[in-house]
This record gives C-alpha cells, structure tokens and sequence, in this order.
C-alpha cells in the first residue's frame, strides 16, 4: 500500500473561478458588469447553463438551470454560446504555471488541480506563499482568478479552495482543521455524492464533524467499505498521492454525451442520436488503443432534467457502433417510457475494455469480421474527407444531425478572437 506521511505533505488544490464564464469575459468585457451565463446555442433550443459569473450565481443561476429559468431570475442576463477550444487554451495556459513549481499537478477536470509542493525550492517551499504567488501570477499573467486551498492531503486541500471565492487562499491545517472542517455540512466532502448524502442523513450524520466520530462498524454495515473510507477523509487521513503530470491514469471509460438542439419525442429521434454517439465512442475507443468493450452504460436527462444511467454487458465483446447503439437503445427501451415526458440529453460509454473476442457459433462464416472491415473502411473514409463523407441513412432524418460536431472536435482560433485576446497563446 502506498505510504505517507501526512504531516510532512503540503498540498495545494487550486480552482479557476466561474472558469468558462470569466474566460468569456475577458475576451469580451462589453459583457463587465452583466449577469453573464455559457450556454448552447440559444436558437437551437431553449438551452442549459454550462457556468455563469458571479453576478449572475448571486441572483440564484445554477449550472444545469434551463436558459428561460435563469433568464427570468435575470431579465439583463448575457448569453454567451460555449467555447471550448479557448476553455482548454487558458486552462493549458494556468497549468503551465502550476509546473513552474512542482511536476506534480494533477488535473481534476479543465479548471482545477491538485500541486504537491512539498518538495519544491519555490518560496522557500513555504505552500501558503506559493499559493499567493500562483494567485497573483494567473491573475496578472492570465486574466483569470483562482481560489487555492492549502492542506496536508487532497480532501482538505479541496475543500479550502471552496472556503473563499473569489480569488482567495484558504489553509486547513493539522491544528485547525476540526475547528474548520468538522462543523461543514458532509455534503461538502469530496465524494460525498446525493445519494451518499441521503444515507447519510438517515444515520442523523450531516456534518462532517459527525461522521468523523461515528461508529465505523455502523458506517460499514451502511455504506460497505466505502463508509470507512469517507470517515478517514473527515479525519483528516487521506493519503492519496498526487500523480504527476505527465502520468496518465489508466482510461476505465470512453464516452460521449449531448444535450440535442430540440427534445427527442419518439423512438426513432432516440435511435438516430444513439447511432451518432455510438459511432463517435467506437472511433475514440480504437483511437485510445482498445480492440473491444464489454459493457455498454446508457445516460438519459429528461426534460424534467431527471438523470436516469443504465448499462447491459454484451454477450460477446464488441467494437461495431450498430451493436453499441442497439444495446443502448435497448435499455432505452428498458428504462424509459414516453409518458414520463420527453428526453433532453443522451449519453453513450463503453468500458470492460479487452484484446480478445470469443467467436460465437452463429459467426462461422465470418459476418464479424466483415462487419468490422466495413466500419473500418468507413472510419478512414471520414478520416480523410471528414465526417460528412458518408452517413447511415437515418441520420438524414433530421437535416441538423450532419451539422453537430458528434466529435468534439476543437478548433483554432479565429482571427477575430485571437487579436481581441490579450494572452499570447501560442506558447502553451
């Protein structure tokens, strides 16, 4: 088991504040001043929030809220369609910072990570002056602020970047962290999900003062091992390390999920966009190196924004996008009715990644494989004429299918945006 000692760490978890919302406000600051939401395309649908500012975060705009929703809590509200791209320039950009000081930062989504600074000759290795001087550098030399959490692991560490926003350096320490961690709500724990939450609750545990005190017996028999685990987080005992930058973590999943410009009302919307997501999961997973799958999970947001995930393990392991997409659609099918309303979103992931495949009997004659070449085929046609070359016909069932970038795809900067940003990219 890998061993720490706890009281000799000093970790940083820095978090770029209201990241898309700030990046597009300072690429464009006739937006200074406003309520200011990223979003989709406001005329392909009624939309989600992606992020907001602050302005609009106090007038009560969450991320996940309908556009119409939070438009009314904010009649000047600014509508800024996401972009991507530039959200991984500037994130890139931060990183670079970070590195400046240690080579272990670990990324936890594009807009936070965790620096173990324990060893770096920075600011006398003193972790609260290099928290303030990353603070001030990515304010001055990006544009950008971020709130930082100083501890001796990941849990306390990340739960300092949250004390204070924005702009902000918060310390949780060994002498005073039960005095500042123990009276949050459990919630507030890394991990601590909704229905963690919930079980939680029924044990009268709601503080994470209270859950680091109780019984650890009960905890077990509650939540399995897991209870154990979250108990040593509130004591202050994580010992996870923080991987290195370069250090990949093995891929578990491949994925892909849309919130679609107009809601799906019948089978047939559901199975086109299941073909589309499946084709981009199987071309990612060879891309990735992975010859099969051998689980396939289905995600579902209704447009009463109820979230419904789901998977099936396939007979035999399989890499061909029709087979992935029939095995969605059939937990669709499964788990869904139309008289629970209408579906906003869709999502496709395939994992239990394998090199083998056992050849069924009813495949002697070799439809697999032929199967298989035929996808490839496919695939390196889209590779060198794009993604348009060729299509199944059902897609053509809705003309603004061809147009979604199914991929994900990132492009560069227009010139346009490139000349009003005022941070010289290109060295990132």
């Amino acid at each position: 088991m890998f061993e720490y000692n706890i009281s000799m760490r000093t970790i940083l978890h820095s978090d770029l504040n209201n990241f898309y919302a700030s990046v597009e406000c300072l690429l464009d600051p006739s937006l200074d001043g406003f309520p200011v939401v990223v979003c989709g395309k406001k005329e392909d649908r009624h939309g989600i929030v992606l992020a907001k500012n602050m302005i609009a975060k106090k007038a009560g705009v969450k991320t996940g809220m309908v556009l119409f929703e939070a438009e009314r809590l904010c009649p000047d509200l600014k509508c800024v369609v996401a972009h991507h791209d530039l959200y991984l320039k500037y994130s890139r950009a931060v990183r670079r910072i970070y590195l400046e000081y240690t080579d272990q930062v670990e990324p936890f989504g594009i807009d936070e990570a965790w620096l173990d600074v324990t060893s770096s000759p920075k600011c006398g290795g003193d972790g609260v002056k290099i928290a303030e001087e990353i603070r001030r550098r990515v304010k001055e030399e990006i544009g950008l602020t971020v709130s930082i959490g100083v501890s001796f692991n990941k849990v306390f560490a990340k739960l300092g970047s949250d004390l204070k926003k924005p702009d902000a350096v918060s310390v949780i320490s060994k002498d005073n962290f039960k005095s500042i961690v123990w009276k949050l709500p459990a919630s507030d724990l890394l991990y601590v999900g909704r229905a963690t939450k919930e079980k939680l609750a029924k044990l009268n545990i709601n503080t994470i003062g209270q859950l680091a005190t109780y019984k650890k017996e009960i905890l077990i028999n509650k939540l399995g091992k897991w209870g154990e685990v979250l108990q040593q987080y509130a004591k202050g005992q994580d010992v996870s390390p923080v991987r290195k930058y370069d250090e990949r973590e093995e891929l578990k999943s491949i994925g892909n999920s849309i919130t679609f410009y107009r809601d799906l009302k019948n089978d047939d919307d559901v199975y086109a966009l299941l073909i589309l997501l499946s084709e981009s999961v199987c071309s990612r997973m060879k891309r990735a190196g992975f010859k099969y799958a051998s689980t396939v999970e289905l995600y579902i947001i209704s447009d009463k924004l109820e979230r419904t995930l789901r998977q099936s393990h396939l007979a035999t392991p399989s890499n061909l996008s029709a087979e992935i997409a029939d095995t969605a659609f059939a937990l669709f099918k499964k788990h869904f009715s139309w008289d629970r309303g209408i579906v906003r979103g869709l999502g496709v992931s395939v994992s239990g990644f394998t090199g083998e495949q056992q050849v069924m009997l009813d495949d002697l004659a070799g439809n697999r494989e032929k199967q298989e070449r035929l996808e490839d085929t496919i695939e390196n046609l889209r590779n060198r004429f794009g993604h348009d070359a060729i299509n199944r016909g059902i897609i053509y069932t809705d003309q603004n299918m061809l147009d979604i970038d199914i991929k994900g795809t990132a492009g560069s900067l227009s010139s346009e945006v490139a000349t009003a940003n005022p941070l010289n990219l290109a060295k990132y």
